[in-house]
């Protein structure tokens, strides 16, 4: 082995090896492009990586001299096939990027077709023009001429196109990968395939690789291995843009589904919102009517029967009618309290403060439950949606303190903050189970959620703690004026 034929051992090594990577990568990766103009265009550049790469090595193993010669001819013939067929492919994955749509495939393949009709042309012109023993490299020179070239220089036309769609997808810096690997397939077929072996066939006669090594020092092989380094290094750097596109598109989806989960818990609270106002609309008119009208008949009907016993003489008709005015009397004490349940006019006429410290007065009057009222901060102006969600969440947690808990003493604490109601209503109850109560759908269970929907609705929070023979704690937070915002509501 001379000292010239040593060197190119390992260039030939590395020189496959690039294009070996390269083609190993892209048939891997490929496939994840979302573009299916690139997605197919990739199939064919992995192609040209794998057998490109073999036809190198074959190089290599030819200089080493481990090919038998008694097998040349058929050697040549396999290694021309790898170059032609490698070379066809890097001209389907320019015509592809170049054409560029779905449209346009089959009219691309008529590419690297015609180049393929060109190159046997050309074979076949040349078995009649020179010595069969010169074929083999007028062969490879003809190859290198009507195939390498313009196959390297469509490549190097598709990436600049490529180059655009991805700045066009804000990928810029995959973009210059794209560009740069262009450059280098640009040398790789403009200089590097220019410099043939030397041959009968104008114009490697002169133009040819020795002329390259005496001008240049170095071999035209070692700036095709350079070339083919650069090319496969930024084209699989630019690889690398399928993860980002998958990322993205993950991203996209998944801000699509927040998005529709969003407009769904939007038209809920709005749905919600609007039942929550119609029932306290419903509340005040029935509270209204029924203060009105049956609540001014039953005193009406209470103080004709009182004037009506005094002028009775008999015992046994006044005692009836007696009776009758308990009844009358008993059953407006019911309907004041209904109204007040349906809709106190307490909040209106006396503020959110003054209305729970009369609740709670009127609670202890009911059932005996001591029931203590903590305010700290000056009331401020509040909106009327604050104070009925307010109110109703103190109103829901003592119904369910009086109905469940067996308490004896209830504490209350309003606190006016900056920007929000602070409300903790705790007591010395029987406690109760948080998971039974979040799957059981009692009583109890609807309350909580209540509460909850109402503190949403404005943008607030209910936080319920609770266990067995520990009492419970309802903890609220209403921003002022924040309606409609939706946070997470912990329970």
């Amino acid at each position: 082995m001379s000292m010239t034929e040593s060197p190119l051992i390992f260039i030939y090594f590395f020189y496959g090896l690039a294009f070996f990577s390269m083609g190993l990568l892209v048939a891997m990766e490929g496939g994840h492009s979302t573009d299916a103009r690139l997605r197919m265009a990739l199939r064919p550049l992995a192609a040209f990586g794998l057998v490109h790469a073999a036809h190198e090595w074959m190089e290599m193993f030819k200089v080493m001299g481990h090919f038998n010669s008694d097998f040349q001819s058929l050697i040549a013939v396999f290694e021309l096939g790898l170059l032609v067929f490698s070379f066809l492919s890097l001209a389907a994955f320019g015509s592809f990027l170049v054409l560029g749509n779905e449209s346009t495939w089959r009219v691309s393949l008529i590419i690297p077709l015609a180049l393929e009709a060109v190159w046997v042309f050309g074979i076949t012109q040349f078995k009649g023009e020179y010595p069969l023993q010169d074929l083999p490299v007028i062969a490879d020179v003809w190859t290198r001429y009507s195939l390498a070239m313009p196959a390297s220089i469509l490549a190097a036309a598709g990436l600049i196109v490529q180059q655009r769609a991805f700045r066009r997808a804000g990928l810029i810096s995959f973009g210059r990968d794209s560009l740069w690997a262009s450059v280098a397939f640009g040398w790789y077929g403009l200089i590097g395939q220019m410099f043939t072996s030397a041959s009968a066939l104008p114009p490697s006669q002169f133009l040819n690789q020795d002329l390259f090594l005496h001008t240049f020092g170095f071999p035209v092989q070692l700036l095709r291995a350079a070339a083919a380094f650069f090319a496969a290094v930024f084209v699989i750097r630019f690889l690398r843009a399928f993860q980002v596109e998958s990322d993205r598109k993950i991203a996209q989806l998944q801000e699509e589904r927040f998005q529709e989960s969003k407009q769904r818990e939007e038209l809920r609270a709005e749905l919600f919102r609007k039942v929550v106002a119609a029932q306290e609309a419903e509340r005040q008119r029935i509270a209204r009517d029924l203060h009105d009208e049956t609540g001014q008949s039953l005193t009406a009907i209470g103080m004709g029967l009182r004037g009506f016993s005094e002028g009775i003489q008999k015992k046994k008709n006044r005692d009836l009618l007696n009776q009758l005015q308990t009844m009358t009397s008993d059953a407006i004490k019911e309907l004041q309290r209904v109204i007040t349940d349906l809709r106190p006019a307490h909040l209106d006429e006396l503020g959110l403060s003054a209305t729970l410290r009369w609740y709670a007065t009127r609670i202890h009057d009911m059932t005996g439950l001591m029931v203590r009222v903590d305010i700290e901060g000056d009331e401020p102006v509040l909106d009327g949606a604050v104070k009925i969600a307010t109110f109703r969440i103190v109103q829901e947690s003592l119904n369910n303190i009086i109905k469940h808990a067996d308490a004896t003493t209830v504490n209350i604490k309003l606190e006016y903050k900056k920007d929000k109601v602070h409300i903790m209503v705790r007591d010395n109850g029987l406690g109760f189970d948080l998971e039974s109560a979040r799957n059981r759908s009692g009583r109890i269970s609807l309350g909580l959620v209540g509460m909850q929907e109402r503190a949403m609705l404005l943008g607030g929070s209910v936080n319920v703690s609770s266990r067995p023979n520990y009492g419970t704690e309802v903890e609220a937070l209403i921003p002022y004026g924040a309606v409609g915002s939706m946070d997470t509501v912990n329970m």
